[in-house]
């Protein structure tokens, strides 16, 4: 079996956590995705912890499959050998500080003005233009920006997204672009110049906010587990857990009320007659069912639940959804090497049936220099030499 971007060959000038997770996914399809790291400590978010048998938790997610060359790009020979890595590569993506290829010469217009076949990727904060044009931007930032802190957490406290949401929606944009302008190069033969923002990526998952406020002049309302508008759809404590489960129609609410409280008076209550009315009873109604639920075990509500056709869920921790039973049924674990020994790694979420999925090591800071640049045809005494000189 190959795997599906077999032979595309991906330049990565990439740190932190978007483009290193949309370059994986690449690899994850198979791409070569050669990583330019900083010389010495090489990319920062290996030192963001040393969680995974001493490395960092968001690099051991981020960068398996990767060969690692460590260059200076603010030197002359480092910036020539990006050129060259360029001149041989299919896709060429960057996050670095705004402005630093502009200042280097390897810039997207530069390379593409020599490569005209040549994908590029420019991922930013704020996008080119406008008044944020340059400006720094980190996840929480762009959380902020965005709105969604606003629409996050309690009634009374707004709370971060307990993911990097705003780095892996700029990384799901990244990697979906270029699948799309590799497709348009095999169609035409032309390469193509994209841009992604970290603030274009996020605005567009606040979708539903946007259109809600827009059209009621009032933002949806922060309410913790529960959803903003449609009631009962949230977490309900059982004896020893919670429960999350939604109802979505008139006919799972009736069936609700009969098989999984049985309480079929609540059924015809004119306080809940329909989602707006229990939306507006909220606290009563989550009363009546949190009373039913006291002498139910999780397992015993999950059953009700299950037989009366209501989608729900178990309210887990990151240590259950490790252990779950449908990652293991399904044989979604591998292990992938790293410097520090083997660790596990979920494999890629889309199943293309057919063709390979390879998950390589996480390699270390440049640990593929030597090879790299000895395939771009320089000899020994000039790989020293660089090593010597600080270039690589």
């Amino acid at each position: 079996m190959t795997a599906a971007l077999d032979g595309v060959v991906v330049l990565a000038l990439e740190q932190a956590v978007a483009v290193p997770f949309a370059t994986r996914q690449l690899a994850d399809l198979g791409a070569r995705v050669i990583k330019v790291e900083r010389r010495g400590d090489g990319d920062f978010a290996r030192h963001y912890d040393t969680r995974v048998n001493g490395l960092s938790s968001y690099f051991a997610w981020l960068n398996r499959s990767k060969e690692s060359i460590t260059l200076d790009v603010s030197t002359r020979d480092g910036a020539d050998i990006i050129r060259q890595l360029a001149a041989r590569a299919d896709v060429v993506v960057q996050n670095l500080a705004p402005g630093a290829t502009e200042r280097l010469g390897v810039d997207a217009a530069t390379l593409r003005g020599d490569h005209p076949e040549l994908i590029t990727v420019d991922l930013t904060g704020y996008g080119s233009g406008g008044p944020y044009d340059g400006r720094k931007a980190y996840d929480l930032l762009i959380q902020a920006e965005t709105g969604l802190l606003s629409v996050t957490g309690t009634p009374e406290v707004m709370v971060r997204a307990g993911i990097s949401a705003a780095d892996i929606a700029g990384g799901m944009y990244v990697y979906s672009s270029v699948l799309a302008a590799l497709v348009h190069r095999w169609r035409t033969g032309e390469g193509t110049a994209i841009e992604v923002s970290l603030l274009d990526a996020l605005t567009e998952w606040m979708g539903h906010p946007i259109h809600y406020a827009m059209y009621s002049d009032a933002a949806p309302p922060r309410s913790g587990d529960a959803h903003p508008t449609i009631y009962p759809y949230g977490s309900f404590a059982a004896r020893d857990g919670r429960v999350q489960f939604g109802i979505q129609n008139e006919r799972e609410w009736v069936s609700f009320c009969l098989s999984v409280l049985d309480r079929p008076a609540l059924a015809s209550d004119p306080r809940f007659a329909d989602n707006a009315s229990r939306h507006r009873h909220r606290e009563e109604l989550a009363a009546e069912i949190e009373s039913a639920f006291t002498s139910m075990s999780v397992d015993d509500v999950v059953a009700r639940l299950d037989a009366a056709g209501i989608a729900n869920g178990r309210v887990n921790s990151v240590m259950d959804l490790i252990d779950h039973p449908q990652l293991a049924a399904r044989d979604r674990w591998r292990h992938v090497d790293t410097p520090n020994g083997p660790i596990k790694a979920l494999r890629p979420p889309a199943i293309m049936h057919g063709l390979d999925e390879p998950m390589g090591p996480i390699p270390a800071v440049g640990e593929h220099t030597t090879d790299i640049l000895r395939e771009l045809g320089h000899d020994d005494e000039t790989i020293e030499r660089w090593r010597a000189d600080g270039v690589i």
